[in-house]
């Protein structure tokens, strides 16, 4: 992960949000997304950690009539302790609600449900058995990450997606020892990996695999490879030069100019050369009539005349 930068700009496109999302990520989320809508799964939406809003302006995206989408974030507020104000000051200081809110506003009419503070305050906030699609994407810390996975497993209903953002990143351990603790004793099981984001759910994953292997499969952008790990099935994927998928751009979106129409260039070797002369009637005839040999000769008469 490294430092994205805040920008006082409104976004034209979902590409223009500073954020860390990379394309695999974003098929993926909007796969699980639609996928709820198909099979007619209706709850709420519900992310911690938002940054400048890139993945939570894709969540907004996929809302269906009646649900409700909550965000929860520390901004500019105060961390619960030393150890994520440190985390917090180091990764996050460009990070502010208005900022959030700008990008948001520009791709959605309304906001989102917005908690200001730690994400232990959600289960306060978000009524148990409620959310369909959960991203945790907060804390690093051990301790916070533990709390945001149990708080995620009494609000979402029980075919609910769980994404862990962070689950195997070197500078992030305590997510990894948290995910796969809950995957061991808590009852989480996986449905894939992507670089950066574990997928799962406290369901039967099986038939989403199934599913999932389908499509990627169609696909020639994403590699995939199956593991089992302590008796859980896992799908790898990776990207293989994979864009994005379409997204509506923002309300402020300008289309670009298109580019010149250049006009066909006339190599100087060819434009130089004259043209030749037609020859005239009279030499089209004796043409036709002297035989080959006799023509040949006097081509060579004429050459040593010259």
């Amino acid at each position: 992960m490294t430092h994205a930068q805040a920008t006082d700009t409104h976004p034209g496109e979902l590409t223009d949000v500073p954020g860390w999302f990379p394309a695999l990520d974003q098929t993926l989320f909007t796969w699980f997304l639609e996928q709820q809508k198909k099979s007619g799964i209706k709850g709420d939406l519900l992310e911690l950690g938002v940054y400048l809003g890139k993945s939570a302006i894709l969540l907004g995206h996929h809302l269906q009539d009646g649900e409700r989408f909550t965000v929860c974030d520390l901004f500019e507020g105060d961390a619960p302790d030393d150890a994520n104000k440190a985390e917090s000051a180091k990764s996050y200081a460009s990070l502010t609600q208005q900022a959030f809110e700008r990008n948001y506003l520009s791709f959605h009419d309304t906001l989102p449900t917005v908690i200001t503070g730690p994400s232990s305050l959600v289960d306060e906030k978000v009524a148990p058995d409620s959310c369909r699609f959960i991203h945790i994407d907060a804390s690093h810390l051990y301790e916070h990450v533990h709390g945001d996975i149990g708080a995620a497993h009494d609000i979402l209903l029980p075919e609910g997606i769980v994404v862990l953002d962070d689950f195997r990143s070197e500078h992030t351990p305590g997510v990894a020892v948290a995910a796969w603790e809950a995957v061991l004793n808590r009852g989480l099981r996986p449905i894939c990996l992507s670089t950066q984001k574990l997928y799962a759910t406290w369901g039967d994953p099986e038939p989403l695999q199934e599913e999932l292997l389908a499509t990627l499969r169609l696909r020639t952008d994403v590699g995939l490879s199956m593991q089992e790990a302590a008796g859980h099935r896992l799908i790898r994927t990776r990207s293989r030069g994979m864009k994005p998928p379409a997204f509506p751009p923002s309300r402020h979106y300008v289309e670009p100019e298109p580019a010149p129409v250049r006009a066909a260039e006339v190599s100087s070797s060819r434009a130089a050369r004259p043209a030749r002369p037609v020859p005239s009637p009279a030499r089209r005839l004796a043409k036709d009539l002297l035989p080959p040999v006799l023509t040949r000769a006097v081509r060579r008469a004429r050459a040593k005349r010259s």
